[in-house]
């Protein structure tokens, strides 16, 4: 049975209700002098996708403006980019994403493997239906322009959106014969069969590559994650990582994204915004996710971010993630 979209992957999910006090009161916090902050934290921080277009139009309909126009004249810098970033909604958010990985010289890792990797096929498809409807261009045709090599092929089977569904069987006689092969691929010869890897891992459902890590290392002692680090480098290491944590601890792999914007010299602030948009969407989520960086850092997540940022892009991000 296929798995349904995410809230916010469908245009059938969208609720009608009366967002008319939202709206004015969005508004009466950007008119006249001055801006009213906390209001617009306040107002957008919690949102539920599903419910984003019926306050645009709402606001349009009342005060003959776009909600977007106004909170880019009336904020400005990374508290700006996490209130358009809300406003987009998470899919037209993966677009905005994959353009900013896509366009220019050089492909933004970062930016592709956080929306390609550890989507449902349902998502995938409709990822790939609003870049081209937004962008008029084709997401494999433009991935295929920016990778070369074993990476791109990789990737388009990624992209296909032709994976195990969640609600696939976890065959035991299947994982022992996946083991096996990642195995013969990898530390069983000299030099990796990085295709045979890139194939089973992008085809597995996550509850396949949980239960084919844990057979791996349960038979070689030593963790699927190790083996692709010593086995591969570079772009197509990184996304086997993120394939494989994606399936073996979805919650941890999204703590140590954060972590990566936040760690070493200087925040990696727009990175750190879509990456807190995209997981605020789903509050369950988040609050795994908070509890996995406890876990692996010792310390809240709040706490951290709030060392990292200030003023209104703080409150902003702290909002989202309490």
């Amino acid at each position: 049975m296929p798995t349904p979209p995410t809230l916010g992957y469908a245009p059938n999910q969208d609720v009608q209700y009366d967002a008319s006090k939202r709206a004015d009161e969005l508004r009466n916090a950007m008119k006249g002098f001055g801006t009213n902050e906390s209001v617009l934290i306040r107002t957008l921080a919690h949102i539920p996708a599903i419910e984003l277009t019926c306050l645009k139009t709402t606001y349009n309909q009342r005060h003959h403006r776009s909600l977007e126009k106004d909170i880019e004249s009336e904020t400005s810098r990374y508290f700006e980019d996490c209130l358009l970033s809300i406003l987009r909604g998470p899919l037209q958010g993966d677009v905005y994403s994959l353009n900013k990985a896509l366009k220019g010289a050089g492909t933004r890792e970062s930016w592709l493997n956080d929306v390609l990797i550890g989507r449902s096929n349902a998502d995938m498809h409709a990822i790939k239906q609003a870049y081209k409807a937004t962008t008029r261009r084709d997401l494999e045709a433009d991935v295929r322009g920016d990778l070369s090599g074993k990476t791109e092929r990789l990737f388009m089977m990624i992209v296909a959106g032709t994976r195990q569904e969640d609600s696939a069987p976890v065959l035991p006689q299947a994982v022992d014969a996946d083991v096996a092969e990642l195995h013969r691929a990898t530390e069983g010869k000299a030099g990796a069969e990085q295709l045979t890897v890139c194939s089973i891992l992008s085809n597995r459902s996550d509850g396949q590559i949980r239960a084919i890590a844990h057979a791996y290392e349960a038979k070689y002692r030593r963790s699927l994650e190790k083996v692709i680090v010593s086995e591969f480098s570079g772009h197509m290491e990184k996304t086997l990582v993120d394939i494989v944590r994606c399936g073996t601890d979805r919650a941890m792999r999204d703590a140590q994204r954060l972590e990566e914007c936040m760690k070493g010299p200087g925040t990696k602030d727009e990175l750190l915004v879509a990456r807190v948009v995209q997981m605020h969407w789903d509050r369950a989520h988040m609050a795994q996710v908070k509890g996995a960086y406890r876990v692996k850092y010792g310390k809240e997540l709040v706490s951290r971010v709030r060392g990292e940022t200030s003023g209104d892009y703080e409150r902003c991000l702290v909002a989202m993630i309490e």
